[in-house]
């Protein structure tokens, strides 16, 4: 592996890159495995808009949609099939980096309909049957951290199954993820699970939060609007400050750690930059630290292995000048619940609509396959 510069920088800080996204043609052509090579790369994330994009390349899956269709398959059914057979071959190819880290890295998350992300049962249900099929050991099911499915976390991870805990806006939200987490390895083991096998990210949600919160900030006038750009990586050292305090600091958890348990890691994901006027680094450089994940599209891992200079880590002890932002948010009136919550919203929102798009598409594939 010849890791670029910038890359190795992030790794000695603590920070695994992986990609956010993935296509057939990326991994027919061996693209996926040049990226790993060439680039540094360690993992993959998926989402709802992710295989929208990609199974919008119609070519590449004609050979499939034509086994489908004449299967009789329905667009619901196929869509995860055609999701299934890219995962596993991600899977295959990231498997080298998932051994040579111990199971650390080399991981690729594929994630359940969005449509049930307010549906617990409905959610334990399809990521069972998903690590089923999927059947790789470097699998991670991306559960939503919505309140009905903060249920699902714990018992998909009881099951033996690693989880992406995905679309995490608040604090407050990701310390209930980090307890579901702890209740489900506790549940894992008590099944007789071999906890060791059990990994877990959080996917914290970066650069949408500025892109809400700068708007507000603009219409209150200049001292507000002075308070740009800092919004998302006050909340994202916030959350490493209570991953510290919950997890990686926390003598309950590390008596799991001890019994060989690993610890859910927090993931830096929505990382490119929406504003043009902001270094398109900065939602990588400044949440580099130890035992953490940045998930990047290939635009900005290009940008970071050219001029993103990491300088260590800059997470550990930066809680209370994060907090003093928060405080001059809220006096800028900044309502901070409002925001989290409609950034679910929305999140889980524009995966349903990717999602639904895709079904729609794939519908009308279909009956041209027949």
């Amino acid at each position: 592996m010849n890791t670029p510069s910038n890359i190795q920088k992030l790794a000695s800080a603590g920070t695994s890159v992986w990609l956010d996204d993935l296509s057939r043609p990326r991994l027919t052509s061996g693209e996926l495995a040049s990226l790993i090579d060439t680039k540094g790369i360690v993992g993959v994330t998926t989402n709802p808009a992710i295989f929208a994009a990609a199974m919008s390349q119609r070519d590449a899956y004609d050979e499939q949609l034509h086994q489908l269709a004449a299967a009789g398959i329905a667009a619901d059914e196929a869509v995860f099939a055609m999701a299934v057979k890219d995962v596993q071959d991600a899977c295959d190819v990231l498997a080298g980096v998932h051994e040579q880290t111990g199971g650390v890295d080399g991981w690729v998350s594929l994630e359940v309909d969005p449509r049930l992300a307010h549906d617990a049962a409905g959610t334990v249900a399809q990521a069972k049957e998903l690590a089923a099929q999927v059947n790789r050991a470097n699998l991670m099911i991306k559960i939503p951290a919505t309140t009905e499915c903060l249920p699902a976390i714990s018992e998909v991870l009881a099951a033996g199954i690693s989880v992406n805990v995905t679309l995490i806006f608040s604090v407050e939200r990701y310390e209930q993820v980090m307890e579901a987490f702890i209740e489900g390895i506790a549940a894992a083991e008590k099944a007789g699970q071999d906890i060791s096998k059990i990994h877990s990210v959080a996917s914290f949600f970066v650069s949408r939060v500025d892109s809400d919160i700068d708007p507000q900030l603009a219409e209150k006038g200049a001292e507000a609007a002075a308070l740009q750009g800092k919004a998302a990586l006050a909340n994202a050292r916030l959350a490493y400050a209570s991953y510290l305090d919950k997890l990686a600091n926390n003598p309950r958890w590390q008596e799991f750690v001890g019994r060989g348990a690993n610890t859910q890691r927090p993931l830096w994901a929505s990382t490119s930059v929406k504003n043009p006027q902001y270094p398109d680094t900065l939602y990588v450089t400044e949440l580099a630290g130890p035992n953490t994940v940045n998930t990047m599209p290939e635009a900005t891992l290009d940008a970071t292995i050219d001029h993103g200079e990491t300088t260590g880590d800059q997470l550990s002890g930066r809680a209370s000048e994060s907090l003093e932002v928060f405080s001059a948010l809220t006096s800028a009136g900044i309502d901070l619940p409002e925001v989290w919550q409609r950034l679910e919203t929305e999140g889980v929102q524009k995966f349903e609509q990717a999602w639904n798009e895709l079904l729609a598409t794939l519908r009308e594939q279909l009956a041209k396959a027949k």
